[in-house]
């Protein structure tokens, strides 16, 4: 049965490595029907970050350390449960390493540059506050005799 819809990709043409994935199989708990408790319908999907050859090396180190606290000895697991059948809790568990894996890898934002408030600008607002005080004193009623 290893007819998966095709390569999960990760980003570009860097895809799931099929032959590195280790799949396990349990029942799903919580309450149950019939049909749920007799499935191994729980899928748990892991891969070996640590010692892949299928991720570039700067993608590796930086998913490493984005996903450092989920990882257990380099490797990073993802369950799936939500579906009745095995095959679907497959894709999904699939579609979330990659997910997963997408946003680890992805490179840093630019650094944001700083700007300046143009002084026109900065002025203008003084001013408009000043008015704004002078108008909000004006209401004060202590000078109406």
């Amino acid at each position: 049965m290893d007819d998966m819809s095709g390569p999960h990709l990760i980003r570009g043409s860097v895809a799931l490595p099929e032959a590195e994935l280790a799949w396990r199989f349990s029942r799903s708990s919580g309450p149950g029907g019939q049909h749920v408790n007799t499935n191994d319908s729980q899928v748990e999907l892991r891969f070996d970050l640590a010692n892949t050859e299928a991720l570039p090396e700067v993608w590796k180190q930086r998913a490493l350390e984005r996903l450092a606290d989920r990882l257990v000895d380099g490797v990073i697991s993802v369950r799936a449960s939500e579906h009745r059948s095995q095959w679907r809790n497959r894709e999904a568990a699939a579609v979330r390493l990659a997910a997963l894996l997408a946003e680890a890898t992805a490179p840093p934002p630019r650094p944001r540059r700083p700007t300046r408030v143009p002084r026109g600008i900065n002025e203008r607002r003084l001013r408009e506050k000043k008015q704004r005080s002078q108008t909000k004193r004006g209401r004060s009623g202590k000078d109406w005799g």
